[in-house]
């Protein structure tokens, strides 16, 4: 897989969505391949390589677990689950990936096997990550939710160093992000800035963000995702329901189209020139005049269709004489005057 692409590709999020399930895990993998998603991205943590019992809550959401290390040991899945996962992603024909958040979860997703490394804000200097990663190459996309510019600098020149293709996401490590909080434009500076593909990280928990940064050329558009809006956990709110999701796979593949297909005005108007007749206006009598009237403005008045002298010369006409008697409504044409406007 390359992050080279005509196209915005769209990763759904699933983070801790699944809740420990793992069969809520496969019924996402679903969910982003009925939605015409292009992947599918897990995040794998081992409680042990990456955390302690001293960790504190982001947000305290869960009784069932006394601390955050007890959380993150009922998010765990054996590696026989997760190539399980990856195999049902290829079968519906979706990349795979996950955030490590260890170097262990690095090896065990080796082992299982990738479409992309997902460096996740948290651990954007963990080189040691990076350093694992290295070993069987594949694109980084690079989240930088919490970090400033010269951090991001120095995870790029990393993963540079390293040999390995990369793309850079912008993200808001709000939950969920207020629009005032989404930054596109920081979109346009990254790909000045790196000069490589460039994605939005988008925790809105609305369609807009992404349909935005679509339109605006963005490489790579990563959202989370739910099942339900009534699901439990703390990242429902930054999450699209499966409705939303398709609306917004939807609303990004015309986004698509439109970029792939700029318009010649010139030739659009050629094409649309059998129209012109419907929707343009015509030079019409007003009431009737016998042949021999020398046409005043008040005669004359602008009214569909459009295949007569065109409205906009009815100045021209001022002064002309009617050379046969015509109705109320007719469309002037140049045969109905004096032989001036014959080249009309």
């Amino acid at each position: 897989m390359t992050t080279e692409s005509t196209a915005t590709r769209i990763l759904v999020e699933v983070a801790q969505a699944h809740d420990g399930s793992l069969g809520t895990a496969h019924a996402f993998v679903d969910v982003a391949a009925d939605a015409g998603a292009d992947g599918i991205k897990f995040q794998t943590h081992i409680a042990s390589a990456e955390s302690t019992p001293h960790e504190p809550w982001r947000v305290r959401f869960s009784p069932q677990d006394a601390t955050r290390y007890d959380y993150w040991k009922r998010m765990e899945f054996p590696e026989s689950a997760w190539a399980e996962l990856r195999a049902h992603a290829l079968e519906r024909g979706l990349l795979f990936g996950s955030s490590a958040f260890s170097t262990e979860a690095v090896e065990l997703l080796k082992r299982v096997g990738v479409d992309f490394w997902k460096i996740a804000s948290g651990e954007t200097r963990s080189l040691d990550l990076l350093d694992a990663m290295r070993e069987v190459p594949r694109p980084v996309l690079l989240s930088s939710g919490m970090s400033p510019w010269a951090e991001i600098d120095a995870t790029v020149d990393a993963v540079r160093t390293r040999g390995m293709e990369l793309a850079v996401f912008q993200c808001t490590s709000m939950y969920p992000t207020p629009p005032e909080a989404v930054g596109l434009n920081v979109l346009d500076e990254m790909r000045t800035r790196y000069g490589c593909p460039i994605g939005l990280s988008d925790h809105s928990g609305s369609i807009w963000p992404g349909i935005a940064a679509a339109a605006r050329g963005a490489d790579w558009l990563e959202v989370h995702a739910t099942l339900s809006r009534s699901a439990f956990g703390p990242d429902v709110p930054a999450s699209l329901d499966p409705e939303e999701l398709e609306a917004l796979v939807d609303g990004v593949r015309a986004i698509d189209r439109m970029r792939s297909h700029p318009v010649d005005k010139d030739r659009m108007a050629d094409e649309l020139a059998p129209l012109r007749g419907l929707f343009m206006k015509s030079a019409v009598l007003r009431e009737p005049r016998p042949a021999g009237h020398v046409l005043v403005a008040e005669d004359l008045a602008a009214k569909k269709p459009g295949s007569g002298i065109p409205a906009e010369r009815i100045p021209d006409l001022i002064g002309r004489t009617l050379v046969r008697a015509l109705p109320a409504d007719h469309l002037v044409e140049p045969g109905d005057l004096d032989p001036r406007l014959e080249d009309a």
